[in-house]
């Protein structure tokens, strides 16, 4: 059985079997590697794709049941090589560390600062719940929030 899958813009074709986790059809077939297979239980966040504009940890869905949807991944959500507001606003405040968890991050602050324009540094902190980072204690990338809000 062949999957057909829309994956940042492009229509792709895997021979993967119907149940395989989205994540390693995205890194093994198509080489995007940018969510991470890190728990696979799906409470880390690392492996965050966007999934018709909702972030989704691509760990839990089945290849098949992304058929049909826009598939969102963290390589897809700049423009060419410029990276998107979030993207640059975690650089400018320093806000990566080790880089296991920030493409999850960056997906999951993508939707939430489109979708919730006026947030506050709580409304960031709780919209993190979902991913799981490690290294920095998570005020830097709240801090890369609020400056990625105040340029849009």
């Amino acid at each position: 059985m062949s999957l057909s899958l829309t994956v940042n813009g492009k229509r792709r074709t895997s021979a993967a079997d119907p149940v395989t986790p989205l994540v390693d059809v995205l890194r093994e077939e198509f080489h995007l590697t940018g969510a991470k297979p890190v728990c696979r239980e799906g409470f880390c966040g690392a492996c965050m794709v966007l999934l018709d504009d909702k972030p989704t940890p691509s760990c839990l869905m089945p290849a098949a049941l992304a058929q049909g949807c826009e598939i969102r991944t963290v390589e897809g959500l700049g423009a060419g090589d410029t990276l998107n507001t979030i993207q640059q606003a975690l650089e400018a405040c320093d806000a990566v560390q080790c880089g296991m968890c920030f493409p999850g991050m960056v997906v999951t602050l993508t939707h939430f600062l489109t979708t919730s324009p006026r947030a506050t540094r709580d409304d960031i902190r709780a919209a993190l719940t979902g991913n799981i980072c490690r290294c920095t204690g998570y005020e830097r990338i709240v801090d890369a929030a609020l400056t990625a809000l105040a340029k849009e």
